[in-house]
């Protein structure tokens, strides 16, 4: 019997798959390896990119996959375990299948259906490249539950699991920024009167969170170029023929812990409305790789009234309740945004609430921008301190799938100062001071977080500089990387500390302070201060994780600073015999045999983040991961872009590290929405198969 159902799906299968002819599919390839994907049908054009996806990076593409079918623990090991528990964690399973039929559109599910049938047809055709037998066929099914897992991650949730898990939940604060940046910018503020937009996400620069970037173009509307993420079938961030968007990270409240009060002497009975209920619980099986042996680890999941239930390390038991995981909407939520037409479309599209998380810059060429911090929040019991650990005891804390409507949302349009910005801090500091919303006009319960960082900072302040600016000083803006005038950042309160020790009393160190004390706050790769400084920010980091210290409850002494540059003196005079190193010496841009001086720091709008490689080095593995910056002009939608690496993950591609010297010196690539301009830089145009 199991055989028979196996051939009625595997026939069922290739029915949906022969309903795409590649022969009705054109990739051209320009110069630089970017595929750009002609269709007469949005289904075909979805089938393409799969394609094209697949021959620049299969590898990464099925690393988003495994952990659906629990199987990325046996590929990447524990890191990959976790990835597969996670899945059990936020039900990922149960949310698709019991939703999929009534949440995503007939049209919809034949454009995910083309899009499975891409990655299927060219694992078929290339099984060498198969990493785990059984990955294949996938369906639509599969790629929503991709989208699922990936939102409910972006929403944090995993740091809150990680703190119950740890014992350390309650000890930290939420809301800890991370990176990005998104700019939008109307004739109020330029100087030729166009409409600008930049995006700037920062992710790892490799890896199932890196771009790709494509250009997607059909016969019914879609005209599209931008940046996806490996597993993604749309573009994420990018622009068409009138308009452009873009994301950044946002810490709203996302999820909700709750200390439960468990009974003394029975097992798994927990207090809830005046009396005692018992945790639901069942075992998760999974599977490592652990020294080239796969081994079977069995996991409990416990499910209380308030959701999944985790044991913590200090005996206690906690859950968390998070809104990402009572939506599918995501995938299509982008997809309408892809081939809006004018804002009311756009606007349209977003206030499905399908994407639970992110901040979106929007600019069109009818000289709007517009900017709302996203999020699927629930309606809470105001009485409650919702960013606390709340008490499991009452159902007066267990919310409904009941969530806040998009008017609600912190949002703007067209402010009179011509321009918004964003970089992970708070909504209400998006503009200019005039122009900016009020946290008191906002719920409360929803979270929203109050903090600045050293980003926005630097970028408010930039603009405060100028009047009306233009393109090129929008490039510099975008390009800036000096670390603002006190130093601000969430995780170290008191950061200047570091730049203002006096050489006389710490004479073993005096070099470095001195560099330190001239330093122009510029984070070039010429500057010896921003090696030092970068240095110096590593151990700190390093010591205090060493310690289970969250950085911003740990007001930095005059004595712990010195300690850390001592380490920094250290580590350059042993690989470097000298303090004198330009941070691009210390740090490097590398991709195989190439490596080249980088700029940046962490916490700089053109941000970088190292981590330790060869010989006293530091290899980028984070930071601008794509750079696109929009205009729109008289004679259409002006893209310019880079990627860090290249549009292929093959070593032996041109492709595989063509835009690392560009990317280095900030410059960047013409792209075009245009099929005459792209066919004049076209150096390959086929159909996939």
């Amino acid at each position: 019997m199991k055989y028979q159902f196996f051939f009625i799906f595997l026939f069922l299968s290739l029915t949906i798959f022969s309903q795409i002819n590649p022969d009705n599919i054109t990739i051209i390839r320009d110069q630089w390896g970017v595929p750009h994907i002609y269709a007469k049908t949005d289904a075909e054009v979805a089938y393409g990119l799969a394609w094209a996806a697949a021959e620049d990076d299969f590898k990464t593409i099925q690393e988003t996959l495994l952990p659906l079918r629990g199987k990325l623990g046996i590929h990447k090991g524990v890191e990959g375990a976790i990835l597969d528990f996670a899945v059990e964690v936020i039900d990922v399973h149960p949310l698709v299948e019991g939703k999929y039929e009534s949440d995503i559109s007939p049209e919809f599910k034949k454009i995910l259906d083309a899009y499975a049938a891409g990655m299927n047809d060219y694992a078929k055709k290339h099984p060498k490249e198969v990493l785990i037998k059984k990955l294949f066929p996938v369906n639509g099914k599969d790629v929503i539950k991709g989208y699922v897992l990936a939102l409910t991650l972006l929403s944090s949730v995993q740091d809150d699991l990680g703190r119950i898990i740890s014992g350390k939940i309650g000890l930290f604060e939420k809301n800890t920024p991370t990176g990005s940046n998104a700019f939008a910018l109307n004739s109020n503020k330029t100087k030729d009167g166009q409409t600008y937009l930049a995006i700037n996400p920062h992710q790892p620069l490799e890896g199932p969170y890196s771009w790709y970037e494509a250009h997607l173009v059909s016969e019914e509307g879609l005209n599209v170029l931008g940046a996806t993420l490996l597993g993604g079938m749309h573009i994420f961030v990018g622009a068409n023929e009138n308009l452009a968007w873009t994301h950044t990270v946002n810490h709203p409240d996302f999820a909700d812990v709750y200390k439960l009060e468990m009974h003394k002497t029975e097992k798994d009975k927990y207090f809830f409305d005046g009396k005692w209920e018992t945790l639901e619980m069942r075992k998760v099986k999974l599977k490592v790789k652990f020294l080239g042996i796969k081994i079977g680890v069995k996991r409990k999941i416990y499910r209380s009234k308030h959701g999944v239930v985790l044991k913590s390390k200090n005996g206690n038991f906690y859950a968390i309740r998070f809104p990402a995981n009572h939506t599918i909407g995501g995938a299509e939520q982008w997809y309408k945004m892809n081939k809006a037409k004018n804002f009311k479309e756009f606007k349209s599209a977003v206030s499905r609430l399908g994407v639970p998380t992110t901040n979106l810059m929007y600019a069109d060429n009818q000289d709007n921008i517009f900017y709302v911090g996203l999020g699927l929040f629930p309606k809470r019991n105001p009485k409650y301190d919702w960013k606390s650990v709340l008490p499991g005891h009452t159902s007066e804390v267990v919310w409904e799938p009941d969530f806040q409507s998009f008017d609600k949302l912190v949002q703007y349009h067209n402010p009179s100062s011509g321009y918004l910005g964003n970089c992970n801090h708070t909504p209400f500091n998006a503009s200019a001071p005039e122009d900016n919303i009020a946290p008191t006009t906002i719920d409360p319960t929803m979270g929203y977080m109050t903090g600045d960082n050293n980003r926005s900072l630097r970028y408010h302040y930039l603009m405060s500089q100028k009047g009306k600016i233009s393109y090129e000083e929008f490039k510099e803006i975008k390009f800036d990387a000096k670390w603002h005038t006190p130093a601000h950042v969430y995780s170290y309160p008191n950061l200047e500390t570091l730049l203002h020790l006096e050489p006389k009393k710490y004479p073993e160190l005096s070099d470095c302070i001195r560099h330190l004390n001239q330093w122009d706050r510029d984070t070039g790769a010429n500057s010896i201060g921003a090696a030092i400084f970068s240095l110096t920010i590593f151990y700190i980091q390093k010591e205090l994780k060493k310690k289970g210290i969250f950085p911003n409850e740990f007001p930095m002494s005059e004595a712990f600073v010195i300690e850390m540059l001592q380490k920094t003196k250290k580590h350059l005079k042993k690989h470097f015999k000298t303090v004198d190193v330009p941070l691009g010496e210390l740090q490097r841009h590398i991709r195989g045999d190439k490596s080249i001086p980088i700029w940046g720091t962490p916490n700089v709008i053109a941000a970088m983040h190292g981590l330790p490689h060869k010989k006293g080095r530091f290899k980028i593995f984070a930071g601008e991961s794509y750079v696109s910056l929009v205009r729109f002009t008289d004679e259409g939608t002006q893209i310019e872009s880079i990627v860090p690496y290249g549009a292929s993950n093959h070593p032996e591609s041109p492709h595989y590290d063509d835009q690392m010297e560009m990317y280095s010196r900030h410059e960047l690539k013409k792209m075009s929405l245009k099929k005459e301009e792209v066919l004049k830089s076209a150096t390959r145009t086929y159909h996939p198969k």
